[in-house]
């Protein structure tokens, strides 16, 4: 079994002698060697050995030679000189490249101008998003911006559609820009602020009066004493600690972490953004009064993340549709009277929606957003009621007219005629001879026949048609959340954080300090402190020279 070369032995010396062999690795002068030593060398048949007293005065520790030499350590098998692995120092080098990579790309995303560029970049492209109309169909941006006659004199149908800014908000060039602003914030935040905060919370205390005369704010205070002045920032709010005859004081640390708190609901406010356009859906129907439909028959998805809850199975009945008019007779309300039937046929909700005020049920929001003229119903001469569909006219402005026609039968005629029934609103009919001359006007339910072309015509009713927005979006309650964390972080980051140090020098206390914003505010708030201190020193004395009278 191979042994070490020497080592120490604590045992009395005898006198041997020991010639070392010749070593390739010494002059030839060295070649030889004697050493004195202790012991004499031991029989047997295993290694004989020799002791080398350690030195004069250190009789009990001795070197011991052996005759056999320990064999050389083999290299391993795949090592290097240092016994060290290729495979192992491949791995260390390329953990070094990673952290040299991680720490360069923390630093370029961090960087104050990338991050301001950014949301210029963004805030650009919301901006263009309110201009350009959204969601319409490619042959709407054929019209708008043609190849032959490109807007500002290169803009084209191409420069919408390629990018994707007819749905902007949920284009890859936006949600990129959103990922690398959010990529840049979590990086400022934990290669500054992060770090900021761990350095407010450190109690720093300074033992050397001339760093403390360095800050921003700086005293000396002849008389006094460390503790009173503790007592007093204590009444001010500060977190106070002392060690020896040193003092560190702060307060307002909430300021510190104010700016992560910033951060964190700027991420959550994109990240609802993002939800909302890559997993909501969207759908609008316009439905005549008394009829149904189902919410996932006119549903569709936005985005890859659109998953379709069960609410999706959920019935919507039409059970009134009605207007409210200004006295002069334009409408200046809408209302549908709505109910909701689950998969068994039960109601689930009824209620009645107006602009502005949507039915929210299971996740789905349901908007009034327009109207419509679906029917006329009319009796002639006592038949009926005919139900006459209404067509909306095309008209020059926003206004509305839609119109029907009742057939007449004229044996004499070669052609078809009939009555003529024009509406603004549900309120008034203008009816029309066969001849297109004007007839008069009829409300509906006025139960007040009108005679035209030997016909009585009765009208009976207006049924109007309601005009419905429905969406699911997921991120909308993140989008709140984040908002509320920005308003309040923001405001909290307004507070200033304040750091003190002093130190008791003999009699004198040297007072210094510094703040992050506020500086004036703070300088004077030390003054009016420190003016306390000689009040609460003076009386300490004279119960100190009291004391020492009566003793």
């Amino acid at each position: 079994m191979p042994s070490p070369t020497c080592y120490l032995l604590l045992h009395p010396s005898r006198t041997c002698h020991r010639l070392l062999p010749p070593s390739p690795r010494l002059p030839a002068r060295c070649a030889r060697l004697r050493v004195s030593c202790d012991v004499p060398r031991q029989g047997g048949d295993g290694p004989k050995r020799g002791v080398i007293p350690a030195g004069p005065g250190k009789g009990k520790k001795q070197v011991v030679f052996f005759d056999a030499a320990p064999p050389v350590a083999q290299q391993g098998d795949g090592e290097d000189g240092k016994g060290n692995a290729p495979e192992a120092k491949k791995d260390g080098a390329a953990l070094r490249a990673l952290r040299r990579a991680t720490k360069r790309t923390l630093s370029v995303l961090s960087n104050l101008p990338l991050a301001i560029t950014e949301m210029f970049a963004i805030a650009g492209l919301m901006a263009l998003g309110t201009v350009i109309d959204q969601g319409e169909p490619p042959s709407h941006y054929f019209e708008q911006f043609p190849e032959d006659n490109p807007v500002f004199g290169f803009i084209t149908w191409r420069w919408i559609l390629t990018p994707g800014f007819d749905h902007m908000f949920s284009s890859p060039v936006f949600l990129g820009l959103l990922a690398l602003l959010a990529a840049s914030l979590m990086a400022c935040t934990f290669t500054t602020q992060l770090p900021m905060v761990k350095v407010a919370k450190r109690w720093s205390f300074m033992s050397s009066g001339g760093s403390i005369r360095k800050q921003d704010f700086a005293e000396s205070l002849p008389r006094a004493s460390i503790q009173d002045l503790g007592v007093i920032l204590m009444g001010a709010r500060y977190e106070v600690f002392t060690k020896g005859p040193s003092l560190y004081a702060f307060k307002g640390l909430a300021g510190r972490y104010a700016p992560i708190g910033v951060h964190v609901a700027m991420i959550f406010v994109m990240a609802g953004a993002t939800l909302s356009a890559t997993g909501s859906f969207k759908g609008s129907v316009d439905v005549p009064q008394g009829l149904n439909f189902v919410i996932g028959d006119i549903m569709k998805p936005k985005g890859i993340f659109s998953v379709a809850p069960d609410v999706f199975n959920t019935e919507v009945h039409v059970n009134r549709f009605y207007m409210e008019y200004y006295d002069s007779g334009e409408g200046f309300a809408i209302y549908s009277d709505l109910s909701l039937f689950d998969l068994d046929g039960k109601e689930v909700m009824r209620r009645t929606i107006k602009v502005n005020d949507p039915l929210r049920y299971g996740g789905i929001t349901i908007y009034q957003t327009d109207w419509g003229f679906s029917a006329l119903q009319v009796k002639k001469n006592g038949e009926g009621p005919f139900n006459l569909a209404m067509a909306p006219l095309q008209l020059n402005g926003n206004k509305k007219l839609y119109g029907t026609f009742l057939p007449l039968e004229d044996s004499d005629s070669s052609g078809v005629k009939g009555i003529s029934m024009l509406a603004r609103d549900l309120q008034s009919i203008v009816l029309y001879d066969q001849d297109g001359k004007f007839v008069g006007v009829r409300r509906p339910s006025s139960k007040l026949p009108i005679e035209i072309n030997g016909n009585e015509i009765l009208i009976e009713d207006a049924i109007g048609s309601t005009g419905l927005d429905l969406k699911t979006d997921p991120g909308i309650p993140i989008v709140y959340a984040g908002f509320g964390a920005l308003m309040l972080t923001t405001c909290i980051s307004y507070l200033s954080h304040a750091q003190l140090w002093a130190l008791q020098d003999g009699t004198t206390v040297v007072v210094g300090g510094k703040s992050n914003r506020a500086k004036i505010e703070f300088s004077d708030e030390m003054n009016r402190l420190l003016n306390k201190v000689p009040e609460l020193v003076s009386v300490g004395e004279k119960t100190i020279d009291n004391k020492s009278s009566t003793a």
